[in-house]
């Protein structure tokens, strides 16, 4: 059985995306930048190949935070810490030129934009891994990711329901991966210690003030972050739903339903690191973001594939599939308080087949998609023009 049904594939070729964009930084800084780069592109080249270049510089950046640092709480060298800046910097650029490049090839398509956000969701993991080698987060890592999520599928599953993916004055693909990447800049110039030492010495007028807990710069921007962009970020989608919904006369809690495989990835992995007797947050964070992150991507695109082929609201019983491996990985690590404080199977192990479960499951989806979209509208995925013989490639 594919993923998109008979009506889905009527409702592809009635698509038509629709989104806002409010940040003021990018209407009077970035979209001159970007309309000015997209030149450079050839006239041949089609968007989703520029989309996968922009994702090639998140990969290279995440390997150079597991080869300097595999714990991620490692000082790195200080030109990794721009080659991470300048990355990030190419990564936002292309990733706002491919669109521009889609309009001015005549070749836009609701494959181009499962395609862009299938490769936003997995650069939430990936840039991760480079972000918190840079402050040397070490068991603090897995933080940044759940602070990347949150906001991005909240997004998400409320363009579900407005049918307009609306970005805020300040949002996460703008002013976020611009802090980020000036992050890294200031990383390379200052040094990674300057975030483990404390917000007292880093910031010095802090020390004066009593109250003021004696906790590491990262400590402190995991807290600020969680507060003053996610809270509200989180709230804003909830808003804007409930509005929706209620105007519709639809049930909000079927809304909500929408959020439960989401929410259930977040707190089993959570559990998971926090009853593990090997400490995998610690020793192993590449491996549970990036296990998370194919399963995050997997939900992500799901949402996304409903909300292109116009399926009713209400939650998806088949993205609880990413899921199915977390019961085992719990309880392989609880099975250490009945084996002398060693799991039944090697954490390394599970970890590992984690990541080989979800990645295969997000590889299934994004190969069957595409070629059921392309073959559905007559398109290709990685050229541009109609398909003449009616079939995809």
């Amino acid at each position: 059985m594919g993923y998109v049904s008979k009506h889905g594939v009527e409702a592809l070729q009635r698509y038509k995306y629709s989104g806002i964009d409010r940040s003021y930084m990018a209407k009077w800084v970035f979209q001159p930048f970007w309309r000015f780069a997209v030149n450079f592109f050839p006239m041949w080249m089609p968007p989703n190949m520029i989309t996968l270049m922009g994702f090639g510089m998140i990969l290279t950046s995440a390997m150079l935070s597991y080869v300097y640092s595999p714990h991620l709480d490692a000082p790195l060298p200080r030109w990794v810490h721009f080659a991470h800046g300048i990355l990030l910097f190419l990564y936002q650029t292309f990733d706002a030129v491919d669109g521009k490049q889609a309009r001015r090839t005549n070749s836009s398509s609701p494959l181009g934009e499962l395609f862009d956000h299938g490769c936003d969701a997995l650069t939430c993991s990936f840039e991760n891994m480079a972000f918190a080698s840079s402050v040397m987060a070490g068991k603090l890592s897995f933080w940044f990711w759940v602070i990347a999520t949150i906001p991005f599928y909240g997004a998400t599953w409320e363009s579900f329901f407005t049918d307009t993916l609306i970005l805020p004055e300040i949002n996460g693909p703008t002013e976020g991966l611009m802090i980020i990447y000036c992050a890294h800049i200031f990383t390379g110039i200052v040094g990674p210690t300057w975030w483990t030492q404390s917000i007292k010495n880093a910031v010095p007028f802090l020390g004066m003030i009593p109250f003021i807990p004696d906790v590491s710069v990262t400590v402190v921007v995991i807290f600020l972050m969680m507060s003053v962009a996610v809270a509200p970020t989180v709230g804003y989608n909830f808003v804007n739903v409930y509005k929706v919904v209620r105007g519709r006369g639809t049930s909000f809690r079927t809304a909500l339903a929408m959020l439960l495989p989401f929410w259930t990835l977040l707190g089993a992995v959570l559990f998971w690191g926090w009853t593990s007797p090997s400490d995998i947050l610690r020793f192993q964070p590449h491996l549970v973001m990036m296990g998370a992150g194919f399963a995050f991507a997997y939900l992500v695109g799901r949402l996304i594939l409903a909300h292109l082929c116009d399926e009713p609201k209400g939650l998806k019983t088949g993205m609880c599939t990413a899921l199915l491996y977390l019961p085992f990985a719990i309880g392989n690590a609880l099975s250490a308080n009945y084996f002398n404080g060693e799991p039944l199977v090697d954490e390394t192990w599970v970890l590992v087949g984690f990541c080989a479960f979800t990645a295969s499951l997000y590889g299934h989806f994004v190969v069957s998609v595409i070629h059921e979209i392309t073959e559905a509208l007559g398109i290709h995925c990685f050229r541009i023009g109609k398909v003449k013989d009616g079939k995809g490639t």
